[in-house]
């Protein structure tokens, strides 16, 4: 099985290097390290780690703001370790799409559950999306299909399930999407008007 890839992000060196050396010694693989936010953004977006660990008080971008660029672009799920526990911050952190919220000090056995559940959140969060998505391209390639069919229904007399069946054996025999021989039918149609 494959080591957890992550990446680390705190202005203080000292708190880095402390945070690598206990991640690594919960058996993770730490490949990247930053010391603001548009830093770990931008090695987050190269190096596609399993999960951005990082403080919220850094330089250039807050932690905050970092991991809702890294949340929107579905890039990696971002656990924040901070001394800060104000309501405020906590709220902004949610909107932001933060999926764990750690306070220092922290206890080393509360990194493990965290950085786990995290991950697996991520992880049906990117399920969601691609079932979305499969759901809106289906749904996108039922309509073009239905469009066609009805060309073919008033072009050419065929019933309903006929001209379904045309498009399905079109789609077979040039081992081509139905949905792109719906498209080429409307566009003869178009063109022949």
């Amino acid at each position: 099985m494959a080591q957890t890839r992550l990446v680390i992000a705190d202005d203080e060196s000292l708190i880095r290097m402390n945070l690598k050396e206990t991640l690594v010694g919960l058996g993770y693989l730490v490949v990247g390290e930053a010391g603001d936010g548009v830093t770990a953004i931008n090695l987050a977006r190269s190096l596609q780690p399993d999960l951005v660990v990082m403080d919220i008080k850094m330089p250039k971008l807050d932690g905050i703001q970092a991991a809702e660029v890294l949340t929107q672009e579905r890039i990696s799920p971002v656990l924040l370790l901070t001394a800060y526990s104000d309501r405020e911050l906590v709220d902004r952190a949610r909107e932001a799409g933060v999926v764990a919220y750690l306070i220092k000090p922290f206890r080393e056995a509360d990194l493990l559950p965290a950085i786990e559940v995290a991950i697996a959140r991520f992880q049906e969060l990117r399920a969601l999306d691609k079932q979305l998505g499969d759901l809106q391209e289906a749904m996108e390639t039922r309509k073009i299909v239905e469009r066609a069919k009805g060309i073919l229904m008033e072009t050419q007399g065929l019933g309903e399930p006929e001209a379904f069946r045309r498009i399905q054996q079109l789609s077979m025999n040039t081992r081509k999407p139905m949905k792109e021989i719906a498209q080429a039918i409307i566009i003869a149609n178009q063109l022949e008007k």
